[in-house]
């Protein structure tokens, strides 16, 4: 073969195969690993506990690439403050209801609702930004909500307050999202993320204040029983679970910001849905729970309408595509 028909062979190789796929897919495991973890985590500890260690492994991360960076600190600085406290805001509450949903569902269950967000994107951008969106997409649009809805599992008498919990995150971070639509001209990834993490220590720290003592404990198998347990000391067997809350949403979302850095968005989000069998998969080896029929009705009609929303952005060349992903946030 001659170097010119090998390097034309690379050529192909490269655009057939972004590294933005790479780092979307590596970022999609380790991601999976939060919710593995703070699975495990909500049988014995309150949220606001995890959440706030978990903070602190994430802000050490942060600090430590803004330090090693470029623009060092300076990028921090912003004069929209009340928007990073809206934002703040909406990613709290879409953390609380996601976590506490995550508690009581089996781990595949939840992940799969929460994907519903892309089409909550495709919903709000319609209604709020104004922007065209095809008979084809609201057909995805309505295909997932039925996905959701067969979720809900309204036919065992109740619908299932854990998967409406989850949807209430889904939404939220959809919301959160658009907020980071309207803010990118003027805040990197790093400034957004800081904020964050502030937020979750501030939050959880006064939770911790004010519940920690478990004054406001449920019963257990309540609803809100992750979220008002009282704090305990974790033993030292517990601590690689706290400690990968943190450095996975601190790995997984540089790689996943890394991802969309360097490849097209429209190309990238489908690989996020990776966290869809690497939920099914810690589901069945750590804890034993493998979807049942109806589960996997509702994970299909999810999943299929938010691939092929995310296909039809692919056709539209739309290059500026934001996709919500369920552990994008966190």
């Amino acid at each position: 073969m001659s170097d010119q028909s090998k390097n034309t062979t690379t050529k192909l190789a490269a655009t057939k195969f972004p590294k933005g796929i790479f780092f979307a897919l590596g970022g999609g495991v380790v991601l999976s690993i939060n919710d593995l973890a703070i699975k495990a985590l909500s049988g014995t500890y309150a949220l606001h506990q995890v959440i706030l260690i978990r903070a602190f492994v994430g802000m050490t991360i942060v600090l430590a690439v803004i330090w090693f960076s470029g623009s060092g600190f300076r990028q921090l600085l912003t004069k929209r403050p009340l928007d990073h406290l809206f934002r703040v805001c909406i990613v709290m509450v879409s953390n609380v209801t996601y976590f506490v949903g995550l508690s009581l569902m089996p781990l595949a269950d939840a992940v799969a609702t929460a994907f519903v967000a892309p089409l909550f994107v495709t919903l709000m951008s319609a209604l709020i930004l104004r922007e065209h969106v095809g008979p084809r997409r609201w057909a995805a649009v309505g295909v997932g909500m039925l996905g959701v809805v067969i979720m809900t599992r309204p036919g065992a008498g109740i619908i299932q307050p854990a998967a409406i919990l989850v949807l209430i995150s889904a939404f939220c971070y959809a919301s959160s999202h658009m907020m980071t639509r309207r803010m990118r001209g003027t805040e990197s990834a790093m400034t957004l993320n800081f904020f964050v993490q502030c937020g979750f220590i501030v939050v959880s720290t006064t939770f911790g204040l004010v519940a920690g003592d478990g004054g406001f404990a449920q019963a257990p198998g309540g609803t809100w029983e992750f979220l008002f347990r009282p704090w305990h000391s974790p033993p030292v067997g517990d601590w690689w679970a706290f400690l990968a809350t943190g450095v996975a949403v601190g790995v997984g979302g540089l790689l996943m910001s890394q991802a969309y850095r360097t490849t097209e968005a429209a190309l990238v989000a489908p690989f996020e849905y990776i966290g869809m069998p690497m939920a099914i998969f810690w589901g069945v080896v750590v804890f034993g729970t493998f979807p049942d029929h109806t589960a996997w009705a509702g994970i299909a009609l999810i999943c299929g309408a938010g691939l092929y929303t995310l296909w039809r952005e692919t056709v539209r060349k739309q290059k500026d595509l934001d996709v919500a992903a369920p552990s994008g946030d966190i």
